[in-house]
């Protein structure tokens, strides 16, 4: 990545004026981040069905919708809240009738509910929990974009969580009850791992996954303080006790 065009601090992700000012930069030339399709379309197309309606979240300039069109997806609304990101993808695939972009806010989806098959992110919600100081307490932005997912998806729908957070550390904010899904996850890549997540709307949560998913705004008990050093004889000559 050109580091030309990294943030001078990180919550600038989240910041709608940097990224409109990336898009002008990079315009619609695909980047990738956490890889390109092919890194993950095993894992991926398993949880994809012929006809599916898709919705891919914070899509940015990846290439990941045209993609799945390519592979015979062919109804897929991406959308990003950066205009000049969508002006560009819009332009870029005008030749993909089946493709549909729109400039919206992942925090407030404006769909009907049970709207999509899929619901896919890849990076998004990163951005999204990236000044988050500790895994046990979810952002509001993050927990507003999860409970909006699980409105809009069908039952029986799938959403595809792609991250390179650690289970550790996503798997309690993705376990909570409310949003009425599974959670299950797998992890692609080579030196480094990447971890895709996938929710089903309808079916239950594992017993230890409602477990984790309780503790979320639960952080551990702090460790217990450590017993002083005895006190050491009074005349005691420390130079004399050094192992040199």
């Amino acid at each position: 990545m050109d580091r030309r065009r990294l943030p001078d601090a990180n919550g600038r992700y989240r910041e709608r004026g940097f990224w409109d000012a990336r898009y002008r930069e990079a315009g619609a030339e695909p980047q990738e981040w956490l890889g390109g399709l092919s890194r993950f379309r095993r894992q991926l197309e398993a949880e994809l069905r012929p006809g599916d309606r898709i919705l891919v979240l914070g899509c940015g300039n990846s290439a990941l919708s045209h993609d799945l069109y390519e592979l015979g997806y062919t109804d897929i609304t991406s959308i990003d809240f950066s205009p000049v990101c969508i002006e560009a993808m819009r332009a870029r695939y005008a030749h993909c009738p089946g493709l549909r972009w729109a400039v919206m806010d992942i925090r407030a989806l404006r769909f009907p509910d049970a709207s999509f098959d899929v619901v896919l992110e890849k990076g998004t919600l990163d951005v999204l929990t990236v000044e988050e100081r500790d895994p046990w307490h979810v952002s509001p932005p993050a927990a507003a974009a999860l409970h909006q997912v699980s409105r809009v998806l069908r039952p029986g729908g799938r959403f595809v969580s792609i991250t390179f957070a650690q289970p550790h550390f996503r798997k309690p904010h993705y376990a909570q009850e409310a949003f009425g899904w599974s959670l299950r996850h797998a992890a692609y890549g080579d030196a480094f791992h990447y971890f895709l997540y996938v929710m089903c709307k309808g079916q239950r949560l594992a017993s230890p996954d409602v477990a984790l998913g309780r503790k979320l705004r639960q952080p551990p008990a702090p460790a217990a303080p450590a017993l002083p050093p005895p006190p050491a004889p009074a005349d005691e000559d420390y130079l004399r006790a050094i192992e040199l």
